[in-house]
C-alpha cells in the first residue's frame, strides 16, 4: 500500500501533508495539486509541470537534438512557402 501517515484537519479544513508523504510523491511547497472526491475518499495528486515531466516522467521515445533541429528547419521551410 505504501506509506500511511495520520494527520488532523485544522481550522478552515486545512490539511498539512506530512513530509514523508510529500517526499514519496515528490511534491514541494507552492506546487499545484488536484483534489478529488472519489467513492467517499479524498484523492490528492500533484499536477506536474513540463520540467518535472522532462526530468522524472515516463519516457516514451528518444530524439536527438540534431533531429529536432532538422525537423524545425524542415517546418520553417514549409511554412515560408
Amino acid at each position: 500500500m505504501g506509506i500511511v501517515v495520520e494527520t488532523k484537519v485544522g481550522k478552515k479544513r486545512v490539511i498539512v501533508i506530512p513530509k514523508a508523504i510529500a517526499e514519496a510523491v515528490k511534491i514541494r511547497e507552492g506546487q499545484k495539486v488536484r483534489i478529488m472526491a472519489m467513492e467517499g475518499k479524498i484523492v490528492i495528486e500533484p499536477i506536474r509541470d513540463a520540467i518535472w515531466l522532462a526530468l522524472y516522467g515516463k519516457k516514451i521515445g528518444k530524439i536527438l537534438p540534431e533531429e529536432i533541429e532538422e525537423e524545425s528547419l524542415h517546418e520553417q521551410e514549409r511554412l515560408s512557402r
